[in-house]
């Protein structure tokens, strides 16, 4: 009974009906936002979205009894507990907050499909070399935001009168929102002030951010190599055990083979006196 169930979970028909209902569910919370759609079907999407939730329930169920101990093994299944507890929790609480957080059913998603799932993984891989990258980006920040409080503090204090509002300008300076203003309200007292904007926009913009799409997009390239690692392997065990098995095969064909020609030699009569003296005359008439 666990092999049929294990074997329903990972049957593709079957993921593609939990997708569906994922997909049904975000799109009933979303029609939940407009006010005339709730005072004309708010049962019927109330009904859809219990529907959904009790069925993630049972896939959760099943998933327990086919798996056992295994279950708490593996991160995506603890994943989808958590998100179905909160869902619960959302639906049974009164709050506004828990309310919204229903939403968090979509990232189910994640778990269910396989691209979703190795974008996150190389993400999660990635997150080591992030840090590095996020550390040399704060000590960026902190330097630019204390040069710049100190040279344009006066001329700008609406912008870098203090640490912290310097700091959050320089951020969006780093983002590219509304840079350009900012960076002629200084000029306008600091003509060369364009040197050390500039200067700030490429190291942080066009340096620091792309190394974080670089380490992004080198967890991925290491992702797939596994990927494709794991599945060489899968196939070079599948072509042994193809390959053995046609041997297998070939050997009893073999002993078939032999067994037949032990037959028939038994089967043949063995020939008589009269029929060896026949032959012998007309082996001397010839």
């Amino acid at each position: 009974m666990r092999e049929r169930t294990r074997a329903l979970l990972a049957h593709r028909h079957f993921q593609r009906f939990i997708i569906g209902v994922i997909l049904i569910n975000a799109a009933t919370l979303g029609l939940e936002t407009f006010p005339a759609v709730v005072a004309e079907y708010g049962t019927l999407l109330t009904v859809v979205d219990h529907v959904a939730l009790y069925i993630f329930t049972a896939e959760l169920a099943a998933k327990l009894y086919a798996e056992r101990a295994a279950f708490a093994r593996d991160p995506w299944n603890l994943f989808d507990t958590l998100i179905v507890a909160v869902a619960f929790a959302s639906t049974n609480g009164g709050l506004s907050v828990l309310r919204a957080l229903r939403i968090l059913r979509v990232l189910r998603l994640l778990s269910v499909v396989p691209s979703l799932r190795r974008v996150v993984s190389a993400l999660l891989r990635a997150m080591p070399g992030m840090s590095s990258i996020v550390v040399l980006l704060s000590l960026v920040l902190y330097v630019a935001a204390v040069m710049a409080t100190k040279l344009y503090g006066q001329t700008a204090p609406d912008r870098f009168g203090s640490l912290p509002t310097s700091l959050f300008t320089l951020y969006q300076t780093m983002t590219g929102d509304d840079w350009g203003n900012i960076a002629r309200e200084v000029m306008s007292r600091h003509p060369t002030a364009w040197i050390f904007f500039t200067i700030f926009i490429l190291v942080c913009t066009f340096v620091v951010l792309n190394l974080f799409l670089a380490v992004v997009v080198s967890a991925m390239d290491e992702e797939n190599a596994e990927e494709r690692a794991a599945l060489e392997d899968t196939s070079a065990h599948i072509m042994e055990d193809t390959r053995a098995h046609t041997q297998q095969i070939l050997n009893e064909l073999a002993e078939l083979r032999k067994e037949v020609a032990e037959l028939r030699g038994l089967r043949e009569p063995a020939p008589s006196p009269g029929m060896k003296k026949a032959r012998g005359k007309r082996s001397r008439s010839a």
